[in-house]
């Protein structure tokens, strides 16, 4: 299905790309956006006259290869496999630095063997001075040659060279823009496999050549720099019946080529594609887009369910949430949002070499935004002054299951979390219990109840167990009217932490920070000590908010049952009370604004 889905999107791309006359993907048998760093310029007699810097240099002196689109690479692991027309200095001049000068030699033949044999046939002045400078550079003499002694160490510093002609009137051009070259490369890459034995492709059910080893995906965080594999096999128990590699699930050349490609494309945009951060591999690489392969649309899809990017309004988002959500089309700029077009989001981590998929979701636009929708509803919960968010992202609400500490960034929360929820949000699914989990042990460890943990606890009894608290506690902003008792205490233990703060202003250690665990779990071991607190405390307040606090207190204690305050609550009736306290602490924060 993934594969499937991809080849599907990259035949999009290819097809508007042919139709627009335009180049924004990769054609097969050739690579996009190929960072390469020297220009070897060669003369009608195929000797080496220029070598050119194809780098750029920002502010902070930082060089930038430049991006071009070269004949596709072949996937080396320790093997010699030479590449045309571009390659690194071990390939092209036959040297290098890794004191393997053997090595580099074999490479070299390689790299000439390759281009005489995709070149047989080519008569033109550029391939004529191709093919010499293969005839007769010495491997031996490059480190030395005056026009790479001085560039030497940055030739091999991980740097691709490219071939380009210079004519004897001066004008020049790269190999990989001449029409012979690119001619005769492209019926060479499509014929190269013409003795393989045909194979019913998995991805496309075509009869066609088989790819027996895949292409790399790079791009993804904590995999290897050099790229890694969604599908290979390369382990004795992968063999059976004789299949190795590929045969062992046959794909062919085209589908392999088009999924990789489209997969590399979408990891290098990030309008495409963003990262659920975690520590090294943990790090979750998602990537979206949408069926129609308009840019526009998988990118506002992007947008809308994975947050805003600068310059555009939440509001805008949000409106076009809502109008989705109720099966109708939205007009998004330049664009017009169809509820009833596939939308994908596919979810990768680094596995060593290979990668794994944390998550692959697929649905309508209006789908994945009555889903959307719906946690928005949600997580809705009475918002601090100081917080300016209409509304929390899964990621925020994520960030409510980790530490927080003034004036510091928070550590990444659990990549498994975050797409368990992710995923929980946009399929309409129960969220995870490790949401839950997550956010009670903060709560426990810091005293407190914050935004996003109100908001977790509210939306978690909502969907996954409505039954076992009263919907008329689980409300955006307090209900003064429910006689619920761990959500009345809850507001209780929020007045009398008022009292005290009013009676001793700037008080270093409050009742929260020593009773707020016990009160939520175990009432009655820390209320009746509240109670006797509160009374002292009320003595040092004026007549006037004396009796305004007791006015309070005494409307919350006679919702107590004659048995006085519970022995326990267990963990749903615990959170009843976080809610409950949230809810009161907020609304006497907004009084208190209002006041002043």
């Amino acid at each position: 299905m993934i594969l499937q889905a991809l080849t599907s999107y990259y035949d999009a791309l290819r097809e508007q790309d042919i139709r627009l006359k335009q180049n924004n993907i990769s054609a097969p048998g050739w690579e996009n956006n190929f960072k390469v760093s020297y220009e070897l310029r060669l003369n009608p007699a195929g000797e080496l006259v220029r070598l050119v810097s194809l780098c750029s240099t920002d502010e902070k002196n930082h060089s930038t290869p430049s991006k071009l689109t070269v004949p596709k690479h072949e996937k080396r692991s320790s093997g010699i496999a030479a590449n045309f027309l571009c390659d690194t200095t071990s390939y092209l001049l036959g040297a290098d630095e890794k004191g393997k000068p053997d090595r580099a030699v074999e490479c070299f033949k390689a790299c000439a063997e390759l281009h005489r044999t995709v070149l047989a046939g080519v008569d033109s002045p550029a391939v004529r001075a191709l093919l010499a400078f293969f005839d007769h550079w010495d491997p031996a003499q490059a480190a030395q040659h005056p026009l790479l002694a001085e560039q030497w160490h940055a030739l091999n510093d991980n740097a691709n060279l490219v071939f380009a002609y210079e004519d004897t009137d001066g004008s020049h051009f790269r190999y990989t823009e001449d029409k012979d070259c690119i001619a005769a490369w492209q019926s060479h890459y499509d014929n190269c496999d013409a003795d393989s034995p045909l194979v019913q492709c998995l991805v496309t059910g075509k009869m066609t050549p088989m790819e027996r080893v895949h292409p790399t995906i790079k791009g993804v965080p904590g995999a290897q720099s050099s790229g890694a594999a969604l599908i290979s096999f390369n382990a004795p128990a992968f063999c059976s019946y004789g299949h190795e590699q590929g045969e062992n699930a046959p794909i062919g050349k085209h589908a392999a080529f088009a999924y990789t490609t489209v997969l590399n494309m979408l990891l290098a945009d990030r309008e495409h594609h963003c990262r659920i951060l975690g520590k090294d591999s943990d790090t979750t690489a998602v990537v979206c887009w949408a069926e129609s392969a308009d840019p526009l649309r998988s990118q506002t899809g992007m947008e809308m369910f994975f947050g805003s990017p600068e310059g555009i309004r939440e509001e805008d988002l949000f409106s076009a949430v809502k109008a989705l959500a109720l099966g109708r089309e939205y007009q998004f700029g330049a664009i017009t949002l169809l509820p009833e077009e596939h939308f994908y989001v596919l979810g990768i981590s680094p596995n060593a070499a290979r990668l794994s998929v944390r998550f692959f979701l697929r649905d309508t636009f209006g789908a994945f935004a009555r889903n959307l929708q719906r946690y928005l509803e949600e997580t809705a919960i009475v918002r601090p002054a100081q917080d300016t968010r209409e509304n929390l992202s899964v990621w925020s609400l994520a960030l409510s299951t980790v530490r927080t500490v003034k004036g510091s960034a928070p550590p990444a929360p659990s990549p498994q979390l975050v797409g368990d929820l992710l995923r929980a949000v946009l399929t309409g699914g129960r969220y995870p219990a490790t949401l839950l989990n997550g956010v009670t042990m903060r709560i426990r460890a810091e005293h407190g109840v914050s935004r996003g943990r109100a908001a977790a606890l509210k939306a978690y009894y909502l969907r996954n167990r409505p039954n076992t608290i009263p919907q008329e506690v689980l409300t955006m902003s307090v209900n003064e009217t429910s006689t619920y008792l761990p959500y009345v205490l809850g507001r209780l233990f929020s007045v009398l932490e008022e009292v005290q703060e009013a009676a001793n202003p700037g008080i270093n250690t409050t009742i929260k920070d020593r009773y707020f665990n016990s009160a939520c779990a175990t009432p009655v071991a820390a209320f009746p000590t509240l109670i006797k607190l509160s009374q002292k405390h009320l003595q040092k307040l004026p007549a006037g908010r004396t009796v305004y606090y007791n006015r309070q207190i005494t409307d919350l204690m006679a919702q107590l049952p004659d048995t006085g305050f519970p022995a326990r609550f267990n963990l749903p009736e615990q959170g009843a009370f976080e809610i409950g306290y949230y809810h009161q602490t907020q609304k006497r924060y907004t009084r208190k604004n209002e006041e002043e």
